[in-house]
């Protein structure tokens, strides 16, 4: 039996790693998502806790988290053939990874979260073309984010104007600063985290994230990087990463600054030092619950 036409859209839109589901591949199977087929996608569990008031009606609240989002995506694979069938199933099997994986979800504003497979998967075999799978996924992550990635780069500050002589009365005195900043938005529900990268040299420097109320957060990097030197600063894993392997956290203090929802925040930076080559780059994805 001939297959479905390859990119014939079937549904729901749902990608993990490179399996795009809800539409037919080039081998004319056919990849569907069940209406009820994204269990979890819509929110994580919480994760609080609650002391009892002694005497006294009720509890104290304490701070309530999101916890790891498990997701289950069940669906239907239909294939041209038996043997076309099995290697679907395989092809799925191996989608589900055991290490870290992106699972897209075709939205208004698609959205992805990293994942690995959780539990057993399930494939039922209904007849030797057409088998019915459920994989059950989890995101250590539960923010599902934006597949759209900010990024914006910047120098550090360089003063411009002043005085050129000789100079002609009447006077008149311009000074003033560029580039050194830029802006990275949130436009989910969500405060999002970003990620900066300086490259060298720069003898040690501050970034300063400004929010919309005014509240300033400052993160200082206190070690001198070399010409060349990539430093990749984490603000969600609170970690600061030399040329790919070597840990400088211990050079970084200060409050780690977040995107919060719905927000804009200005980034800027200075260094007792300005060389041309010294670079900031900001990366961040919108977040939502």
């Amino acid at each position: 039996m001939a297959g479905y036409p390859p990119g014939l859209v079937l549904g729901r839109q749902v990608t993990l790693g490179t399996l795009q589901l809800g539409a037919a591949d080039g081998a004319g199977v056919a990849w569907t998502v069940a209406s009820d087929g994204l269990d979890g996608w819509s929110g994580p569990e919480t994760r609080g806790q609650y002391s009892n008031r002694e005497a006294d009606h009720g509890s104290w609240a304490g701070p309530t988290y999101l916890g790891e989002r498990a997701i289950t995506v069940a669906g239907t694979i239909t294939a041209p053939d038996l043997a076309t069938l099995d290697a679907a199933v395989e092809q799925l099997l191996a989608a589900a990874s055991l290490t870290d994986t992106v699972l897209t979800v075709a939205e208004t504003i698609p959205k992805q979260v990293t994942v690995r497979r959780s539990g057993k998967p399930l494939v039922r075999y209904e007849t030797d073309r057409v088998a019915r799978y459920s994989l059950l996924l989890t995101a250590a992550d539960p923010r599902r984010y934006a597949t759209v990635l900010q990024q914006q780069s910047t120098g550090l500050p360089v003063s411009t104007g002043g005085l050129t002589l000789p100079i002609t009365l009447p006077l008149v005195i311009a000074a003033g600063s560029s580039a050194g900043s830029i802006t990275l938005t949130n436009a989910g529900s969500i405060a999002s985290r970003p990620v900066f990268t300086v490259v060298g040299p720069v003898p040690g420097f501050n970034l300063l994230v400004q929010y919309p109320t005014g509240e300033v957060r400052q993160l200082a990097y206190s070690d001198t990087l070399g010409a060349g030197d990539v430093l990749v600063i984490d603000t969600d894993a609170h970690t600061a990463l030399l040329n790919g392997t070597v840990s400088r956290r211990r050079y970084v203090s200060g409050r780690w600054p977040e995107i919060p929802p719905r927000q804009t925040v200005t980034v800027s930076w200075n260094s007792p030092g300005s060389d041309p080559a010294a670079l900031l780059t900001a990366t961040a994805r919108s977040a939502w619950m």
